[in-house]
């Protein structure tokens, strides 16, 4: 794998286009793609998760190969509008001097405009699927000529209900087109689209890495539901330089807050799924120009933007599962440097953000919410930064005459006084914020049996199965007691947070008939390959003080520092 863009094969226009946006080495999935897509011409399956680049990685190889013909060479599918024109945008911005016609086509747009621009540019169409087969009833495109056709997000478009569209489409193209399909995972119905209309192709993977970026510093406060608002009017004060999104799970929640935070004078806008594409374009045109620095958005209205000076993520609510929370910490931290997710949580969401954390691998910490005093100090200090500024620019002439007509006859204090009164009466009094009962709610966790679908029949012992839960669940082998192996299954006891990890690690791996791993439920009938017996902890292979067991014996593994069971002889399990 190379680690300079001059070893894939690249032209110097386009290294020069590169240098320019200061891309200075190609990530994994550029070092491999972009050499397949110039030098062969099998069809590729990439399976990656999101954020890796892979947008250049598609996009130079077709800069490269693709001449202007404003014929259409190549079909991008995109799940959304925003990801259309967030990957034409991209896509152009690679271009040194070819201009090749790279044109988001998504719903929303005028057929007018999308009708000129099929007729007298385009090259490469990034389309959402629905939008495509509207053209296609209409017979305004034709697509048994491309040169490529790539699907990008296979799987949320599966999601979202495109893979009938996906279907017909393909059978509307050319069998001598080269496809390159992108997904994070690769279920069931992809493989069928894959196994139908792809034929040969390299199906190639990255190792799953840690789940959330290391340059993000990731952090929650505690507060009653009722003291949400007034909590994240804190958090973003107390930041003289808050340029962020603020997430929320409905869009009921999004237009809650945005007329709450309008109400106590801050500007800012929604996004989510209602609001009209016009307004939305300009929405995010404003944002990504800083002109609007609060953005509060779903989850499905904001997961394709993608804006690297952002230097706060909020999450309002917390999101329903640890992969959404995954895309919004995600959008920090991606120029190398050191951001903040900040999590408002409520009395009852203790545990869902510890058990974020175990499956993200991160620690995130509890932080203070910030007193008054604080943010008002904050605010002070930003402000005379500000007037520093202007003092040293010399940039206020033509105020002087005023400045000494005011002076004539009132005392300097209190012309500052007044005017900081008159300017900024809303950003410097206390007054406008309002008290928040502190919360200190510590989760004492409690502890969960475990049934394991694996025994001494496939070669496990106690050490052997702990090594096996934590490379492929992350949980440490000190968190795992109480293991007992039986022939065909085992138990394990871990902490309530560490078996959701577990289970949810295992969950996809299932044998004909059960989970691979789930909870052990007491007074049913426990059995193994002789049939239903009740478990004696004393027995050869439980975990106590026998020479095979899973404990403090010179041949043990672990962590019993007792000779005794643990009050589990007269448990039934299944």
């Amino acid at each position: 794998m190379t680690n300079i863009f001059k070893d894939l094969w690249l032209t110097d226009k386009t290294l020069s286009a590169l240098e320019k946006k200061w891309f200075e080495k190609p990530s994994p999935i550029q070092s491999e793609i972009i050499p397949l897509l110039l030098l062969n011409k099998k069809n590729i399956i990439w399976q990656a998760e999101t954020w890796t680049g892979k947008t250049a990685a598609f996009g130079l190889p077709l800069i490269e190969r693709l001449t202007p013909s404003k014929t259409i060479q190549a079909l991008i599918l995109v799940p959304t509008r925003e990801l259309a024109v967030q990957v034409a945008e991209e896509i152009n911005s690679l271009q040194s001097q070819k201009w090749l016609g790279v044109v988001p086509i998504y719903w929303g747009q005028s057929y007018t405009i999308q009708n000129n621009l099929l007729r007298r540019w385009a090259d490469i169409l990034v389309w959402t699927p629905g939008r495509v087969m509207d053209h296609m009833k209409k017979g305004t495109i034709k697509l048994d000529k491309i040169s490529y056709f790539i699907l990008d997000e296979a799987d949320e478009m599966l999601n979202m209900g495109f893979i009938e569209d996906i279907k017909t489409i393909f059978t509307q193209t050319n069998k001598d087109k080269r496809v390159l399909l992108f997904s994070a995972t690769m279920p069931r119905e992809i493989l069928s689209v894959v196994k139908k209309y792809m034929w040969e192709y390299d199906h190639i993977s990255i190792k799953k890495e840690q789940m959330t970026t290391t340059q993000t510093e990731q952090t929650y406060v505690q507060v009653n539901d009722r003291d949400r608002v007034e909590a994240l009017c804190r958090i973003m004060d107390h930041q003289p330089d808050f340029y962020g999104i603020v997430f929320c799970k409905t869009k009921a929640d999004v237009d809650f807050l945005s007329a709450k935070l309008e109400d106590r004078w801050y500007f800012v806008q929604a996004l989510h799924g209602d609001i009209k594409q016009k307004q939305r374009e300009t929405i995010l045109k404003w944002f990504k120009q800083q002109k609007i620095k609060i953005l509060i958005a779903t989850d499905v209205a904001a997961r394709w933007i993608d804006v690297n000076d952002m230097t706060h993520v909020v999450n309002y609510w917390l999101p329903q599962d640890s992969e959404k929370y995954i895309h919004r910490v995600g959008r920090t931290g991606r120029a190398g440097k050191t951001w903040k997710a900040i999590s408002i949580i409520g009395p009852n969401d203790l545990k869902k953000i510890l058990y974020i954390g175990k499956i993200t691998k991160t620690d995130i910490k509890k932080m203070e919410i910030p007193e008054i005093e604080n943010v008002i100090e904050n605010k002070q200090n930003k402000l005379m930064t500000n007037i520093k500024w202007v003092i040293e620019k010399g940039s206020f002439s033509k105020y002087l005459s005023f400045a000494n007509k005011l002076l004539e006859d009132n005392k300097a204090e209190e012309i500052i006084a007044a005017m900081l009164k008159m300017s900024y009466q809303n950003e410097l009094d206390e007054d406008n914020y309002r008290p928040i009962q502190k919360l200190n709610i510590v989760w004492n966790s409690g502890k969960v049996r475990l049934f394991v679908a694996l025994g001494k029949i496939a070669w496990y012992s106690a050490k052997t199965l702990v090594d096996y839960i934590e490379k492929e669940t992350g949980v440490r082998s000190r968190f795992i007691d109480d293991v007992y192996i039986l022939n065909d299954f085992s138990f394990i006891t871990v902490s309530d947070v560490d078996a959701e990890v577990i289970i949810r690690s295992f969950s996809k791996n299932k044998s004909w008939w059960r989970s691979l791993v789930s909870k052990a439920k007491e007074n049913k009938s426990a059995w193994d390959s002789r049939g239903p017996r009740r478990f004696d902890r004393k027995s050869s292979g439980g975990y106590g003080k026998s020479s095979s067991g899973y404990g403090k014996s010179s041949s043990g593994y672990g962590k019993s520092s007792s000779s005794k069971p643990q009050n589990r002889t007269k448990k039934w399990y299944y």
